[in-house]
């Protein structure tokens, strides 16, 4: 059976299904693969949408187990994590998510289709569908949007259960008393949280001699004294050799990464989070000449298109961070593009968000990356401690930090690490994209209390005449 479209994508997580809805909205026919049985892909099923999930649940468990409820008047008794609604919760967010995404389908007449598709030539599009058989669909433009897989760490097997990926640790039926996390990125970070706040002794391992490490230095450092405090354990510069079960339990061999003794550590689960890697096996692409970069990738130009004339790609699959805002918007491009528009998507105004808590968020460039381009700049921070509606709440780990240019003051970078942080980097985002200077939010004015009167107090500093520290 054939079937002919404007435009069918390879996969139906935020960058696939944002471009389906986006070139519905410009009057295309669309059709959407994807191997799930729902909607969303990895971030709405096994990813973003769930571990959000969890991350918030376990805040409030922490908090009234921490005392801090207490310490302002809600008392308790009786306090008990009930595992059974705690995944509940979860899955009820991922249906809620999933089904609103298949509402949207429906709402502009995408087609979903549910298979394992497959490039097989010039405009056409195989998928394997449940039972043995196979639909082709026609159509004048595919685009790739299969999204990331996790990396595995050779000689260590993951099954979901004792040796876990970011999947398999968000099914855990019980608290293990001992985690270990191998890497110190943020998957790894903000799952560990999560259970170390319900209860279990972490240790996170990581290869390199600082976690984070495409972050802002200082903001690292300080984000690993928070953690700290919070219980998480740390060995920096340490690289895993094996991992044996021992009954029920798990022995972790560690050396450190530049030579020396080993160690063995003991756990009850180890959750292995090194990484991402493009998920485009069993594509078709190669055989359609599709060409593919040292990692996997798919190569694309300025405007989305691989080698390979009405075939594009977009989101984890092709190079940049993979973070689901950055493939939505690379989804709306290729969408308006192939609508004959001119959509641009600036690189450089890209937030990157940690939803530990504190939260950490990030926009623009690092102050080692100003450094090593030689760029002159002047840098206005700002701490929680100063700010009125953090001491409220007693949230007060953590800062803001403007980093703007020496000669005209333009915002260059932008790093907070402190509550609620996803949310107030946007501001920053939006003057970025503006090209407003660190002057430009300083004059802006912002209501009290509030956690936003910190970047303007940050951006007030960059001049050195910050009002309230």
């Amino acid at each position: 059976m054939a079937d002919s479209f404007d435009v069918v994508i390879i996969g139906s997580g935020p960058g696939g299904y944002v471009c389906a809805i986006r070139a519905a909205q410009l009057g295309m026919k669309v059709a959407v693969v994807e191997k799930r049985a729902t909607l969303g892909g990895t971030c709405l099923n096994v990813g973003c949408i769930p571990s959000k999930a969890l991350l918030h649940a376990s805040e409030r468990y922490h908090e009234i187990a921490s005392g801090h409820a207490a310490e302002i008047g809600v008392k308790t008794t009786g306090l008990k994590l009930d595992m059974k609604a705690f995944h509940a919760g979860k899955q009820q967010a991922i249906e809620q998510n999933t089904k609103g995404v298949e509402f949207l389908f429906k709402k502009n007449k995408i087609e979903a289709v549910h298979g394992t598709g497959k490039v097989v030539g010039k405009g056409k599009v195989e998928v394997a569908l449940d039972g043995g058989k196979t639909r082709t669909l026609e159509t004048k433009n595919i685009v790739i949007a299969t999204g990331s897989d996790v990396t595995r760490l050779p000689g260590v097997e993951i099954d979901e259960k004792q040796v876990v990926s970011s999947t398999g640790a968000l099914e855990l039926a019980s608290v293990p008393k001992k985690l270990l996390v191998i890497g110190g990125g943020v998957i790894g970070l903000e799952l560990g949280s999560v259970w170390a706040r319900l209860g279990s002794e972490v240790t996170v391992v990581e290869f390199l001699d600082r976690i984070t490490p495409t972050m802002d230095a200082e903001v690292s450092k300080q984000f690993q004294r928070v953690l700290q405090k919070q219980g998480l354990a740390f060995k920096l510069g340490t690289k895993v050799t094996g991992v044996a079960k021992s009954g029920k339990a798990l022995k972790v061999t560690v050396e450190p990464a530049k030579g020396g003794d080993a160690e063995t550590l003991d756990a009850d689960v180890v959750l292995v989070c090194i990484g991402r890697v493009p998920y485009t096996e069993g594509l078709g692409l190669e055989e359609a000449g599709v060409a593919l970069d040292e990692r996997k990738r798919v190569k694309i130009d300025a405007h989305f298109r691989t080698n390979v004339e009405g075939i594009y790609a977009i989101g984890d699959v092709v190079v940049g961070p993979m973070l689901a805002h950055k493939a939505e918007d690379e989804g709306v491009a290729v969408a308006e593009m192939l609508a004959g528009q001119q959509p641009h998507v600036n690189y450089d105004v890209i937030p990157n968000v940690i939803y530990t808590w504190p939260e950490v968020a990030s926009v623009g460039k690092t102050e080692e990356e100003l450094k090593d381009a030689g760029v002159k700049y002047r840098s206005g921070k700002f701490p929680f401690t100063a700010n009125g509606r953090a001491r409220i709440a007693g949230m007060t780990d953590g800062f803001v930090k403007v980093l703007a240019d020496a000669a005209t003051d333009r915002v260059l970078g932008v790093h907070i690490i402190g509550p609620d942080a996803g949310t107030l980097i946007a501001e920053a985002a939006i003057a970025m994209e503006f090209g407003a200077s660190a002057e430009d939010i300083a004059r802006t004015c912002h209501a009290h209390p509030t956690l936003s009167e910190t970047v303007k107090e940050a951006a007030l500093a960059v001049d050195g005449r910050a009002l309230h520290m």
